[in-house]
């Protein structure tokens, strides 16, 4: 526990924090500030849920300098950035979700995806636990309530990098335990998509229609909501 502290000390506190360009014209409005962190999924879902909570919250993700939205990726990415994603607002709920990045196949030397089943995971099942922990360590120290998003599922075989099949289940197992050891509650993401999964997936891939979009982003609204509103 000591030794993973003073990680995440040198590691994500240490590195100056950039102030996003969002976050500066983040006023005082009387909302609530939530934070939502994820991968190309939660993009997808991200406009959804802004609309849906407008009465109650301001609902900001991480944005690049051209103010297009940016993909938080693994948790390898996650313990570089999450200071600065998060910056200096108070947040009042931090919606985050990792994984789908992690239980891919990169090249070992480059990191590049892959569709080589021998080359490795972006971060297997032992690397993602103690990023994920690193993780939830640091956004614990902010104050905010969280909300950890299990990964979503896909079809056996997809186009992209190679993402074996029934990894989404492994790895929301690790996480869940990490959650519910650090009392955070669970949006069940990977749950509510398994039954529809085919009326709102795209063919041969992780991402979702739009209709599938909208559907995340109501569970997540859903959810933040219940959560803010506690």
């Amino acid at each position: 526990m000591n030794n993973r502290r003073t990680f995440l000390k040198t590691t994500l506190a240490a590195s100056p924090v950039l102030v996003l360009p969002e976050l500066i014209r983040l006023q005082n409005s009387g909302l609530k500030k939530v934070l939502l962190l994820g991968d190309s999924i939660s993009i997808g879902y991200t406009p959804y849920v802004q609309s849906l909570l407008l009465d109650i919250a301001k609902v900001h993700r991480p944005m690049k300098d051209n103010n297009t939205p940016e993909n938080c990726e693994g948790t390898t990415k996650g313990v570089q950035e999450m200071a600065r994603w998060t910056g200096t607002t108070k947040w009042d709920l931090i919606h985050f979700n990792f994984g789908l990045h992690d239980l891919k196949h990169v090249e070992a030397s480059t990191g590049k995806n892959s569709t080589d089943p021998n080359d490795p995971l972006q971060a297997d099942l032992k690397q993602y636990k103690q990023n994920l922990e690193i993780i939830v360590d640091f956004l614990k120290s902010t104050g905010a309530k969280l909300m950890f998003a299990t990964t979503t599922p896909y079809p056996d075989q997809v186009d992209g990098p190679l993402r074996d099949p029934g990894m989404s289940e492994k790895y929301n197992k690790v996480a869940r335990k990490i959650m519910l050891k650090n009392d955070i509650p669970v949006n069940d993401l990977y749950l509510f998509a398994v039954p529809r999964l085919e009326e709102i997936q795209l063919p041969h891939n992780v991402h979702f229609t739009d209709e599938g979009s909208r559907q995340l982003g109501k569970k997540v609204a859903d959810r933040i909501r219940e959560l803010l509103e506690a």
